[in-house]
Order: C-alpha cells, then structure tokens, then sequence
C-alpha cells in the first residue's frame, strides 16, 4: 500500500462514517416528512427530534473531513469534481442549510403555521440532499468526471442513469437506516408501538432498496461498463457480503432484535461503499486518473498522516462518547418508574 492510498483509506472511512450516522440523520428527515398530518404524527417527530437533536451537528464533522483531505492530499481530482459536479454540490449545499436552519428554528417558533412550514423545509431537504450526493457519486463513478478544470459535461455529468441510480439508492439507504436506528430509540424510549412502526417501514424499506439494486445493476451494465465490471469481478466477494449482512439485518428486523439489526444494517451500508470503491480501484476518477497520479507531493501526504493521526486521537473518543452517551436509556424518577408523558398535538409539518 502506498501512502496516498494509505491517505485515501483514511478519508473513505470518514465517508463510511457520513454514510452511516449522516446517512440515518437524512433518513430520519425523510421519515418527519411521511409522519402524516399535524396530530397523527405528533409522536413519530418527537422522537425523530429526540433520537438526531443531540449528534445532527456533528454527523457533518464526517463530510468536512473528507472534503479538507480530498482538497488537500487529492487536489487535482477535487478541482475537477468541484468545478464539473458544481450544480448537485451547491444544491446539496443548501439543502443542508435550509434543513439546519428549519431544525434549529422550528424549536423557538410557537405558531402552528411557522412549525408547520420549518417542518417541511426541514423534511423535504433531508430529502434532496442526500440525492444530489448520490448524484455526485454516481457521477465520479460512472467516469463522467474527466482530469482538470471544469473538462466534463456539467448537466449530463450529474443528470444520467448512473447519477439517478446513486440519488434513489442513496436516499432509500438513509430511509432505510433511519428506520432501523428508530426502531431501537423507540424501544428504549419505552413505545414499543413506535417500534413496530418503524419496523414494518424498515421492511419495507429494504425491500424497495434491494429491487432497485437489483435493478441498478442492469441500469450499470449499459452505462458505466467500467464500474459494472469492477462490481461483478475483483469487488464481487464485498457485494456478496453486503447482499447476507442485508438479510441478516431483515431478519433480525422480523424477530424484532434491533441492536444486532443495526449492526448488520450498518455492514450492509459499508460492504456497498466499499464495493464501489474497490470496483473502481486503482482510479480515483475512473478512467484517466490513478490515487497515484493524482495525490499531493510526498511531504503533503506525511504531514496530512500526521495530521490525520493526531486529529482522530481527539476528535474520535469525543464522538463516541457523544453517540454512546445519548444511547443510553434514560434513567428512573427517584420515584420509581412513571407512565411517559404525552407530547403535544402541535406536530411540525
């Protein structure tokens, strides 16, 4: 291995990460959104509120440092992705301001119609963002995104069958853990009827995601042969691993096992992102630029090691320690267990 791919692996599993915890942030957006109307779904956007309130904030610690390491050690290929995929970057850009400033502000607003209106801007950005980023994705992997500045198409580059495959699977993935992650926050929560809920929307869910792979694989045979290739050849044992920890996932679901069904769902998210890196492996824009080629001088990669080493020594046990934290079940009254309060009708969409 060498140090640039070194340097990259570091990144991608900072990807990984966003993937994962910003990944359930969107999904659990995405679920506010189909709660239904103001008192039906007064509950389900309470916890949805309750479970991403205390770590939504720092879910996009994850995709700022993938962005400052590709700018950095990968310059070359972050001019191009950022000057040809510009349009879903910046659409995605706002969709993440427009859903922090809704989150955030929707809290101190008491007029019905005010809540009402931050909830949908909250809910429907939590839809688009993560598209225009599966767009992107789909982009750079279907080879769209050419060495140098502003080389590629701007609107087929993100606006193609590959691009529109990465946006539906990306949001259908982060629905999909949204709801796994529910199903145990409504259970330490004490509503086992939330639970159940969010367990048939979690079934269901994966069942959508695994038609629509199915079916993306013929959409990636005809439009990025290269990828398809990758997939079906040297990376074929990662998507097989992606395909069982899918199934163990769902039956954990079924028998209502919620901790190890969000272990299997999050192997399940990592073996596909993985997939799609050792398929296009050793590009980092398939099919003209290397990991090779495209990183930084060799005292840039040792100083952003050092950096990277340093960092995650302070930055890692704090997010732990913040996700573990607001894991934990809440704790008696000195009383003695007391029946849960009822949130109020005041819904926010």
């Amino acid at each position: 291995m060498t140090l640039a791919e070194l340097v990259l692996g570091i990144m991608f599993v900072g990807l990984i990460a966003y993937g994962l915890f910003g990944g359930a942030d969107f999904g659990a957006g995405i679920w506010d959104l189909l709660a239904g109307g103001t008192r039906r779904g007064a509950r389900q956007r309470e916890l949805i509120e309750h479970s991403i309130g205390p770590v939504w904030e720092a879910n996009h610690v994850w995709l700022i440092f993938v962005l400052v390491v590709l700018w950095t050690a990968f310059s070359g290929a972050f001019a191009a992705v950022v000057t040809t995929l510009y349009i879903p970057l910046t659409l995605a850009a706002f969709g993440m301001i427009a859903r922090g400033a809704a989150f955030a502000f929707r809290k101190s607003i008491t007029t019905l119609g005010m809540r009402r209106f931050l909830g949908a801007g909250f809910a429907l950005s939590s839809l688009v963002t993560p598209y225009f980023l599966g767009a992107v994705v789909g982009g750079v992997a279907s080879g769209r995104v050419p060495p140098g500045i502003a080389r590629g198409n701007v609107i087929t580059s993100w606006i193609n069958p590959t691009s529109a495959l990465g946006g539906v699977m990306a949001v259908l993935v982060c629905a999909y853990l949204a709801a796994v992650f529910l199903c145990g926050d409504a259970r330490r929560e004490g509503a086992e009827d939330l639970a159940d809920e969010f367990r048939v929307r979690a079934l269901g869910t994966a069942g959508v995601t695994g038609v629509a792979g199915l079916a993306g694989l013929f959409i990636l045979r005809g439009d990025a042969p290269l990828l398809w290739e990758g997939l079906t050849g040297r990376a074929v044992s990662v998507v097989g691993l992606s395909v069982v920890a899918g199934v163990v996932a769902v039956v954990c679901l079924v028998l209502k096992r919620y901790v190890p069904a969000r272990l299997a769902s999050s192997l399940a998210v990592t073996t596909i992102l993985l997939g799609w890196a050792v398929a296009q492996y050793p590009y980092i824009l398939v099919p003209d630029l290397t990991i090779d080629d495209a990183a930084a001088g060799h005292a840039t990669l040792q100083a952003m090691l050092v950096a990277l080493v340093v960092g995650a020594l302070v930055l890692v046990p704090a997010l732990v320690y913040l996700y573990v934290l607001f894991q934990r079940s809440p704790p008696e009254p000195a009383g003695g267990p007391t029946a849960p309060a009822q949130p109020s009708a005041a819904g926010t969409t």
